[in-house]
């Protein structure tokens, strides 16, 4: 895997957006708030609610399904990594429940590779923590998708490395034995990369 792969796989996260119009607004303010940091939840909840939000707060993936499950919201933010599972599967269930839905998910891990099956799976952006209520507020109500281009910051050995497990770990559907098969590499060294932030 070399440094122009990663331009090529980032690259795609944005054309998902460009192949397409940029969806409406939906017309009610129904949000649901998942994620499994209590006091930042909270905060983020208080925000959205100045901001004309209905907020509906939830700390699991289970939680955030049966939300689903009674009305959908028209908007979410939604934790990549849960303690019960990822957040890629409620923002898949919310879009199959409500087409017009805009989801974000938020990571603190933001590596491309998740970005991008974020958006295939329905996510309207992604952001990376830690992100303010400004910047969540403004990707939720947004017109364009205004990604940096990475040739901009070209990124360490080390940065590639990760990116390359990750796109590996989301092609095996983030089975940590199958990746490690695939990557010929011990199941424990992997869980240990998998558990620890991008390296810059």
């Amino acid at each position: 895997m070399n440094a122009d792969e990663h331009v090529e796989t980032e690259d795609d996260a944005a054309d998902l957006h460009d192949e397409g119009a940029i969806p409406a607004l939906p017309e009610d303010r129904s949000l649901l708030i998942l994620d499994d940091d209590k006091p930042f939840l909270h905060r983020l909840a208080r925000a959205m609610e100045s901001r004309g939000f209905l907020v509906t707060q939830c700390e699991s993936v289970a939680e955030g399904l049966a939300a689903l499950e009674n009305t959908p919201p028209a908007f979410a933010i939604i934790d990549m990594r849960l303690g019960d599972g990822n957040g890629l599967d409620v923002i898949q269930k919310l879009k199959e429940a409500r087409p017009d839905a805009r989801g974000i998910i938020l990571t603190g891990y933001g590596n491309i590779a998740t970005a991008v099956t974020a958006v295939k799976m329905g996510a309207f952006d992604y952001l990376a923590k830690p992100a303010d209520a400004d910047e969540i507020y403004h990707a939720l109500m947004a017109t364009t998708i205004d990604k940096p281009d990475a040739q901009e910051n070209p990124m360490s050995a080390d940065r590639v490395r990760w990116e390359h497990i990750q796109r590996v770990f989301e092609s095996c559907d983030r089975n940590v034995s199958e990746t490690a098969r695939r990557l010929n590499m011990h199941r424990r060294t992997l869980q240990r990369i998998l558990a620890k932030r991008a390296p810059r």
